[in-house]
């Protein structure tokens, strides 16, 4: 498998938030070659167990995208929408859009309100009808429209949307592609309503009762002009290995170990201190007596927006982290 490759394919899937049949079936087909069993929980989650008699550790990504849901059709064929996930109207108004069953059309605002006041209630999608008869002919209520844009590799960047979080769970299959052998007990994860508060991870967590718990997401990037840092990662340092977010601080023993893994196989790495945000790890470390909890991040890019910005050699960084701690010997806990 080729990251960017995946990376088209799950793009090319429908996976909003609570409705992630399309990419999870996707995932599965790449999948199953490299796990013991695959299968989907009640939540939505798709989960990949290769057995083992070791420590049971849990890798999750979530494979879940921001949507906008129709909330209201008016007279004249506007669709006016909700959001799904965290989403800044100013940073997606004009964005091409589609549908589950095909239909497409452009996110718009209403006249007269500037750029910067933007709300989600200012917003409609026009999906070039006249009216509301011909609207509910391609659309209905709770239908959920995702970005249009397209998936792009230039050198060693991938401009696309949803990389947040559709990188990672490419990651999360080189890694499963890639692993060597291993006792540890071993569940890669792509959960489920990620975006709606970490929903998926914690019923998955639940279940899987994981000894070690390690989250795969992006990160905010500090490279870009007259940034003001609420992380501490940069594009082209590598893997970045968290060390907190406003959902998590992870354990200490568990950033230990992917730092000392990192430096013994020499896999380009960084740390990345969050004040903001939040990821599946908030969920997955209070469940039950506890988690261990780490963080394997990539660094991205204007997330949540209808076009972020990755770097595959800091994904494919990631990919080898997954491997190293995967393989690691584990105490049981």
């Amino acid at each position: 498998m080729e990251l960017f490759s995946i990376i088209q394919a799950l793009n090319g899937a429908f996976g909003p938030s609570g409705d992630e049949t399309g990419v999870a079936a996707v995932i599965a087909d790449l999948a199953r070659p490299y796990a013991d069993e695959v299968f989907t929980d009640v939540m939505g989650n798709l989960i990949c167990h290769k057995k083992g008699s070791g420590p049971r550790v849990m890798f999750a990504a979530h494979m879940d995208s921001l949507g906008l849901v129709v909330t209201h059709i008016e007279e004249d064929g506007y669709l006016r929408v909700g959001a799904l996930g965290g989403i800044s109207a100013a940073r997606v108004v004009h964005t091409p859009v589609r549908f589950k069953n095909g239909t497409r059309g452009v996110l718009a605002a209403d006249n007269g309100v500037a750029v910067d006041k933007l709300s989600i209630e200012d917003l409609y999608i026009d999906i070039g009808v006249e009216n509301s008869t011909q609207a509910m002919e391609l659309v209905d209520l709770g239908d959920v429209a995702v970005y249009d844009t397209p998936v792009v590799q230039q050198g060693d960047v991938v401009f696309s949307p949803y990389l947040d979080n559709r990188v990672c769970c490419a990651v999360q299959l080189l890694a499963m592609e890639q692993l060597g052998q291993t006792d540890n007990d071993l569940y890669f994860v792509f959960t489920s309503q990620e975006e709606l508060g970490m929903r998926g991870a914690k019923a998955a967590t639940y279940a899987i009762d994981p000894d070690y718990g390690i989250v795969l997401d992006v990160t905010g990037s500090v490279d870009t002009p007259k940034v003001k840092p609420a992380d501490s990662s940069r594009q082209g340092g590598g893997a970045a290995i968290k060390v907190m977010d406003k959902s998590v601080i992870c354990h200490p023993a568990v950033v230990d170990t992917l730092k000392r893994l990192a430096r013994e196989q020499d896999i380009p790495h960084q740390l990345t201190v969050k004040r903001t945000g939040g990821t599946d790890g908030g969920a997955m470390q209070p469940t039950r007596a506890g988690v261990r909890v780490g963080g394997i991040t990539v660094p991205c890019r204007y997330a949540h927006s209808a076009v972020e910005c990755i770097r595959i050699s800091d994904a494919l960084a990631c990919v080898r982290l997954v491997c190293a701690f995967a393989q690691a010997q584990l105490e049981k806990v």
